[in-house]
Formats: C-alpha cells, structure tokens, sequence
C-alpha cells in the first residue's frame, strides 16, 4: 500500500526545495520555498501519523484491524504496532546538543517527570547520510581533549587548574565536561565573548587547529551557547553517502548539517545540553554518560551485504534495522523477505512493481510480513527500507 507521510517544518530544516524532505514530499504537499522542511516523519508515531493513501485510513489503525501484516515476532515483543519511527532529516541549522536514555532510565525518567519525559521508552537512533552530513558525536579522544584545554585560555578558565591536573582519563573527562555545563551564565558568556573576538585575530592556520570556522557558524546560531564549548570534547564526524553512525543511549551527539535517513525506536525522550531554547537537564546528562574517548573511525556504523543490490544496516537493538536498496536501470530485483512489516522509501529513480504500482522520488509504501516485492528500475533506484530487528 502506497503512504502519505507527513513534514514537519521545524525552524532547523532546510528552506523550501533545497530540502530533501521537500523533495520528498512534494507529491502530496504543495512546496512554499520560504518554509523550513524538517524532517519526513513514516510510521504511526501520535505526532505525525502516515496515512494509507487510497483509503484516508491512519496506518495505525488499520495495523490494529490487520495485526497478522507485521508478523507474529512485532506483535510477541511490542504489540500490535510498529516499534520504529522512519524519518528523513535536512538540517540546515544545529540540532541541539543531546543524548538519550537507556530502557530503564527512561522508566524512571516517564515515572518522575512525566511533564517532561513524556514516554517510558528508549530512543536508540541509526543515521544514513544521503549527502554530506555533518555531527557531533560521542566524545573524542581524551588527549585531544587536553589539548584543547590547555591551548584555549577561556576554556581551561573554566575548567580550572584542579580538573586539568587530574591524572586518570576518564575522571578528567567527567570533570571537566560536568564543570562546562555546570558554568554560570555570566562567567560562560564573558569567556565565550572574548574566545570568540579572538579567534577573530588568528591565521587561517590556528583557527583550523581549533576548530574556528566551525565555532564562528555555530555562533551565529546560537550566540553564546554552551555547546560552543561543548565543541572540544566530542568528535567533529563528516559522513559521505550511505556512510552512517548508530546512536546507542547515553552517546551525546547533535546534527549540524545535511540530509539523512533515520531510523529511531519510537519514544521522544530526549536529555539536552546545549544548542537549543528547551529544557536543559544537565543534571541528568552527566550523570548518565559514559565516559570514554573514541575517534570518528568509531563512530561509523557498516552495513553487511545481503545481496549484489541490498546492504544491510543492522543495529544491535530489537526495534530497528534499514536496508539500502540499489537497483540498476532495466534489472528485475525482488526484495528481501522480512520477518517484520516494512516501510519502503524511493530516494530516486522510477520503476514499477510486480502489483501493478509505479516508483518514483518520494514513494513510500507499506509492506507486510513476509512480502516481497518484485521490482523493474526504470531508472537507478535508490530506495532505503526499514523494519523490525526482531
């Protein structure tokens, strides 16, 4: 069944057709070029439900008419619904600085703050670059982090001679990253004000030792942020198309820039601590990281080939995994059997299916349980499916 998916225009996406997202959706949403389009949200999340398109009916409610379509493994660990939300993202602007939390966390989260924690699941993420796309994610190597702080005065200010001198690793890392956070506004503000009129002063070549373009742009966002110094303790990771990065509980990590597919178990539990006018919970952040060094090599997240057309990425977590579909012009390709209903997303290309149905950018369709769909590319098809990792 072919599906109507809905935007969301959140202030961060790109503006108008130079989003992926509007692309996308073009279809069935008219385009207004001076509109953000955020993020194409498939699946039956409350907030942006799909829709069947030939009858109106929400997906969820006809899954809960037709629960024999997700499979009996879906229905066995969650019910009579899907476990996953499938997005595409274009960021335009920084998403803010977070990290989310594990199962139980997240229950104790939903129980005590239910105003702000607003459901009691984890929210495990895997992203798919579809162009370059750039992130924050996970903290880098701790000696990079010494570095750092000791060649830029204003950070080692804050941070101060005690946590510089710690000797072991990882209690220098929590120390110092509580201690940023931790900072008052006034004395955060004033050290940024002076780091940032500095680096103003600085050859090309020690600006790129420290990251100068990258803050001065994030300033321009956010003027005087945290997260501006947030910037020295986590990888700064460029990933080219279908390169990707999984983002397990309590890995901190923000968006900068670029389109990509996302798939995430269904929850909104986010923990924020920098780029953003929202709640700050710093508080629980730090108490919930783990804190390790790893480089960008680390993050990277490879798919297995499970055919001379599908990679599979596959994150160890039930809710979740995507397959990146690439189907050469005038080839017969049938798609994989999965053991979970599956959404299915044409990037680009045409084609037409075995059920008398046409592909082209921005199709999505609802697959059930067992299916599989014969496929004739018209053009190169690049199409991403996701599913249950049951």
């Amino acid at each position: 069944m072919e599906l109507k998916c809905q935007v969301q225009n959140y202030e961060w996406g790109k503006i108008g057709s130079n989003s992926t997202v509007a692309q996308l959706a073009k279809n069935y949403t008219e385009i207004d070029d001076n509109v953000p389009y955020a993020e194409l949200w498939m699946g039956t999340h409350v907030n942006g439900p799909s829709i069947v398109k030939c009858t109106g009916v929400h997906l969820k409610d006809y899954i809960k008419e037709n629960t024999c379509l997700i499979g009996e493994k879906v229905v066995e660990v969650f019910g009579e619904d899907l476990p996953f939300l499938f997005k595409v993202l274009s960021v335009n602007k920084a998403l803010s600085i977070q990290a989310h939390p594990d199962k139980q966390l997240a229950e104790d989260l939903h129980k005590k703050f239910p105003d702000i924690y607003k459901d009691d699941n984890h929210k495990p993420e895997l992203a798919i670059a579809l162009t370059p796309f750039e992130a924050l994610c996970g903290f880098r190597p701790v000696s990079e982090i010494r570095n750092f702080v000791e060649n830029i005065p204003e950070l080692g200010k804050i941070i101060g001679d005690q946590i510089k001198n710690i000797s072991n690793d990882d209690e220098f890392l929590r120390q110092a990253f509580i201690a940023v956070l931790s900072c008052q506004k006034d004395v955060l503000e004033n050290e940024l004000n002076i780091f940032i009129c500095r680096i103003q002063t600085l050859d090309a070549c020690t600006k790129d030792l420290i990251m100068a373009p990258l803050i001065e742009n994030l300033n321009t966002q956010f003027p005087n942020d945290v997260g501006l110094f947030v910037v020295y303790f986590l990888n700064y990771v460029k990933l080219q198309p279908s390169e990707a990065m999984f983002l397990g509980a309590s890995k901190p990590h923000a968006y900068l820039s670029g389109d990509c597919i996302e798939c995430m178990a269904c929850s909104d539990n986010v923990v924020r601590a920098g780029f953003t006018p929202k709640f700050i919970d710093v508080d629980t952040l730090t108490s919930m990281l783990i804190y390790k060094g790893e480089t960008p090599r680390d993050i990277l997240f490879s798919p297995e080939e499970e055919d001379d057309f599908t990679k599979l990425y596959k994150p160890p977590v039930p809710d979740f995994a995507v397959a990146q579909i690439k189907v050469p012009n005038n080839v017969n390709y049938s798609t994989i059997k999965r053991v979970s209903a599956s959404i299915l997303l044409v990037i680009s290309g045409v084609g037409s299916t075995n059920t008398g149905g046409t592909l082209d950018k921005g199709t999505v369709l609802f697959i059930p349980v067992n299916e599989t769909l014969t496929i004739t590319a018209g053009d190169d098809l690049i199409m991403f499916q996701a599913f249950a990792n049951v």
